[in-house]
């Protein structure tokens, strides 16, 4: 039913918590984690009139709609505080994911956890977590098919920090040993090199590009 990127967030979800999942789409997330009794209910929104309607399909389908509250939403505008605790943003881009998190005051909880999986820009999305007091506990790198993805864990901790570009870039991935995260680190060298070369031939600043590639070979060593 989920394929390897919804599967990894699934398995981060902790289990009893008020789930919301947001940009649902077909809602296939909450749907496995109500068949599995891992969640009681969940609280499923998108900003499209038509995902939600496959979510609607998916939740009847599946026998689950009875446990499941549909609702039309930019982010997490249509949602109260105190409502979820548990929260997947999962297949939009990072900037967008930001947005949330700085407008959404009532995130700033330590209940709150937060299972984001940024398509673009997952730096960006670092940067916002770090200076917002939010802390990364886990994030894991998922392939599925070709394609690598990273899924980030936080919590808010009520420190706001500000990190070098190198450290948002990186994240918290190079704690990891296992072969996926080395590829995903790999990928990212790979993008960094790409930059560094085009900035130093059209004759501008390349020094914190430079940087981060030396920070990710030493990270890969």
């Amino acid at each position: 039913m989920l394929d390897s990127r919804l599967s990894a967030v699934a398995d981060l979800v902790r289990s009893g918590t008020r789930f919301a999942d947001v940009g649902t789409d077909h809602a296939y997330l909450p749907a496995f984690l109500l068949m599995g009794g891992k969640i009681e209910y969940a609280v499923c929104s998108d900003l499209r009139k038509g995902p939600l309607k496959n979510a609607e399909e998916t939740v009847k389908k599946y026998g689950v709609s009875d446990k499941v509250d549909l609702r039309l939403s930019d982010g997490l505008d249509a949602y109260s505080d105190g409502e979820v605790n548990e929260i997947a943003i999962a297949g939009m881009g990072g900037l967008l994911i930001s947005e949330f998190i700085e407008r959404t005051e009532w995130l700033r909880n330590d209940d709150i956890h937060l299972i984001m999986q940024p398509m673009t820009h997952a730096e960006d999305l670092r940067k916002t977590l770090y200076e917002n007091g939010f802390y990364i506990n886990k994030e894991i790198a998922v392939k599925d098919g070709d394609k690598l993805y990273i899924i980030l864990s936080a919590y808010f901790g009520g420190i706001s920090e500000t990190r070098t570009v190198s450290e948002c870039v990186i994240g918290e991935i190079y704690k990891n040993t296992d072969s996926v995260s080395k590829e995903y680190l790999e990928s990212i060298l790979k993008k960094y090199i790409v930059k560094y070369e085009m900035l130093k031939k059209a004759g501008k600043d390349y020094h914190e590009t430079e940087s981060i590639v030396k920070e990710l070979r030493q990270c890969l060593k």
